[in-house]
Formats: C-alpha cells, sequence, structure tokens
C-alpha cells in the first residue's frame, strides 16, 4: 500500500511539471499602435498595458482610464504629502495625540472616520463636472482657473 501511495504521489508530481497546451493568445497591435504617439507613450516600454485592457477598449473608454489615471495619481500625491505632514509632527487641533503612519487608523476618534468618508464621497461628487462643458481631455480640471501656460 506504502510502495502504490509513493507511486501515485510520483506520477502526480511529476504531471505538475508537464507542459501545458498553450493557445496563442490574440493580439491587437493596430489597437495599440492607435496610441503610440500620444504622451506618456516613451521607450523602451512604449505603451505600457499589462493588463491588456487597450485590446478591448475604444477611444472613449481610453479617455476615460486616463481621467482615472490623473485622478488617482493626483489623490495619490495628496496623500504622500500629508503623511510627511503628519510625520513631521504636525497636527491638526484636537488631535495632537494622534501616532503618525498607519498606526493613527486605530487612533482616530470614529467622528474623524466619518467625516473623511463623507469627504471623499461629497469631493467625488462635485468634482465629476467642474469644467462646465469646457475641458480639452477627460481629467482636464483646470476649468480657467490655473492657467499656467504648460499646455
Amino acid at each position: 500500500m506504502m510502495k502504490l501511495a509513493l507511486f501515485l504521489s510520483a506520477v502526480a508530481s511529476a504531471a505538475a511539471f508537464a507542459p501545458a497546451s498553450q493557445t496563442a493568445a490574440p493580439t491587437a497591435l493596430s489597437a495599440k499602435s492607435d496610441y503610440a504617439d500620444d504622451i506618456g507613450v516613451q521607450a523602451p516600454l512604449g505603451i505600457w498595458d499589462p493588463s491588456s485592457k487597450l485590446d478591448l477598449a475604444d477611444a472613449d473608454e481610453v479617455a476615460r482610464l486616463r481621467g482615472l489615471e490623473l485622478k488617482h495619481g493626483r489623490v495619490a500625491m495628496l496623500g504622500v504629502v500629508g503623511y510627511l505632514t503628519t510625520y513631521a509632527g504636525i497636527r491638526f487641533p484636537g488631535l495632537e495625540d494622534v501616532p503618525a503612519g498607519w498606526a493613527a487608523w486605530g487612533a482616530l476618534p470614529q467622528e474623524v472616520a466619518g467625516q473623511f468618508v463623507a469627504t471623499l464621497i461629497f469631493m467625488e461628487i462635485a468634482n465629476r463636472d467642474q469644467t462646465g462643458g469646457k475641458a480639452e481631455f477627460e481629467g482636464d480640471f483646470r476649468n480657467g482657473f490655473l492657467d499656467f501656460g504648460w499646455d
């Protein structure tokens, strides 16, 4: 019985390393070549699309994804500034005893966490169409107020 168990385990482990049948993945080089000259496409990577979203996306979806990338990048930059500010010891009045970094989540009062979530929801709703229809592209949040002439 033990020899049979050893034999079956050896067969099973050998089968794990057997080559699997591979099917050719569909390519959409023509779809990606439509975006080859866009902003952000740089050598040596070219179009950075590790999840192959551009294979199935039309021009409107690509514009929406770029707008989301701009928004999430800006939120991430603000998050880093906030982290560095609290790590430097700067706190709001009443929150002087809250530690810096991830330890702050456990020390925050529930009201502050609720205000944080409510602020996120309000900002998402309020900024849906703040440009008044004057946006040149998806994610263009300049709305004529701050224009440094860089574009």
